[in-house]
């Protein structure tokens, strides 16, 4: 029952998009890491870093989803006549850019957490160097 306005949700795709492609990156990252630094395998440094990076990427969704709440419920706070209302006008054009993001980040977070290390493993992988 939310109007559609295109300019703030696509802003807010692109902002989910960075925050996505930023948990996988550093997740990949990880592997990468575990992998040339240790003697694991790298199906065994894909397990290793998929549990190093689940309390970081889980943390970082939620106190965005919480920080994003009062935008996303159109939450306004009026200091200077201490007032608190929702749905004033103004609240409303951020709540579209807010409801992309944390819709978004709702669905990419288990996927995140699911997907990369499925892929990671299904594809060949690197060979390690030895020296």
């Amino acid at each position: 029952g939310k109007t559609f306005g295109i300019v703030m949700s696509g802003i807010g795709i692109i902002s989910l998009a960075g925050i996505v492609i930023n948990n996988n990156i550093v997740l990949i990252d990880e592997v990468n890491e575990i992998y040339k630094n240790t003697t694991n395998s790298f199906r065994e440094s894909i397990i290793i870093a998929s549990k190093e990076r689940f309390r970081p990427i889980i943390l970082t969704t939620i106190t965005t989803v919480i920080g994003l709440m009062p935008m996303l419920l159109e939450l306004n706070i009026n200091l200077f006549e201490p007032d608190i209302y929702f749905g004033a006008p103004s609240a409303q054009i951020w709540s579209q850019l807010a409801s992309s993001i944390v819709g978004g980040l709702l669905f990419a977070t288990p996927m995140t957490l699911l997907i990369t290390p499925v892929l990671l493993m299904l594809f060949p992988h690197p060979k390690k160097n030895v020296n």
